[in-house]
């Protein structure tokens, strides 16, 4: 039977998703991920996965992460979540988790996107960088990884944490929805600086800047500072890069990292604009989206 096919009652998937959750929490069943699949399909709330730990949140992401590879195909890279304090006081956890990232899931600068682009959509301040060369993989500085990356991209992310409880998530469970992976708008990259002065500059620039989100009125809706990720943005990718050696992956030329939030998770509302403006990163234009 294959893993993904569609079940004859989602009532029925729905009792057993239960039903096994009852049980002693491990890595989801084929049944139960097809359930999460569907919903997520759907943009409608899955069961929310309770009790799960680090390594069954690591099947069950891997069995996720199989359908989305039947629906989106290439990966493109991966993501970082819950690197910040705040956020990770949301959700009970101490360390940050990955997700991958699909083709089609970074859109350009200006994009509209429904504001029911999801189960449980949200947004948040981001950044990206893109790998240069392999190295990344073995870099154990904010330095190391600015040699290994081409460019830094402003990007608001768009998650969608797709349960029909997220108060009720902690870090393995979301570590087993992907992260919450769905969309996100990319702005206008910034170049590394081939001189060396330059380069530490932008290193002290990326853990000193003002990360602030406004709405179209211009009002502040939330704001962060670099250093909010991990003591410095780039932290993150060593941070990711040693968890994908764990499980035998590494991060390829081109691939592209997003690093987590500077700011809050909040839920967009329909008709509403959004920017995100790095105050102090040189180079860096505010990137904007809109939802309709």
């Amino acid at each position: 039977m294959p893993l993904f096919r569609r079940l004859p009652s989602a009532a029925v998937a729905v009792v057993a998703f239960l039903g096994a959750a009852a049980a002693t929490a491990e890595c989801l069943s084929d049944a139960q991920v097809a359930v999460l699949a569907s919903s997520y399909e759907a943009r409608t709330p899955a069961p929310t996965p309770a009790g799960l730990s680090e390594a069954d949140a690591a099947c069950t992401r891997d069995k996720f992460n199989a359908w989305l590879a039947q629906r989106h195909g290439k990966v493109i890279g991966y993501k970082a979540g819950l690197t910040s304090t705040a956020v990770q006081q949301r959700f009970h956890y101490d360390k940050p988790v990955w997700g991958k990232l699909y083709q089609g899931m970074v859109l350009a600068n200006g994009a509209t996107v429904d504001a029911a682009f999801g189960a449980r959509p949200l947004f948040e301040a981001d950044l990206l960088v893109r790998v240069r060369d392999a190295r990344i993989n073995s870099a154990r500085t904010p330095a190391e990884v600015l040699a290994s990356i081409d460019r830094i991209i402003p990007f608001i992310e768009m998650p969608d944490l797709v349960v029909e409880s997220p108060l009720q998530l902690d870090g393995p469970g979301v570590a087993a929805i992907n992260v919450g992976a769905r969309l996100g708008v990319a702005g206008a990259p910034i170049a590394i600086p081939k001189l060396r002065a330059e380069r530490y500059a932008l290193l002290d620039a990326l853990r000193d800047m003002a990360v602030v989100v406004s709405d179209g009125s211009g009002a502040t809706l939330a704001q962060g500072r670099g250093s909010d990720i991990l003591g410095h943005p780039l932290n993150a990718v060593i941070w990711i890069a040693d968890a994908l050696q764990r499980e035998n992956l590494a991060l390829q030329p081109g691939d592209v990292v997003s690093l987590g939030s500077f700011s809050p998770l909040m839920p967009p509302r329909p008709g509403q604009s959004i920017s995100v403006r790095y105050d102090g990163l040189p180079g860096a234009a505010p990137v904007r989206a809109s939802f309709r």
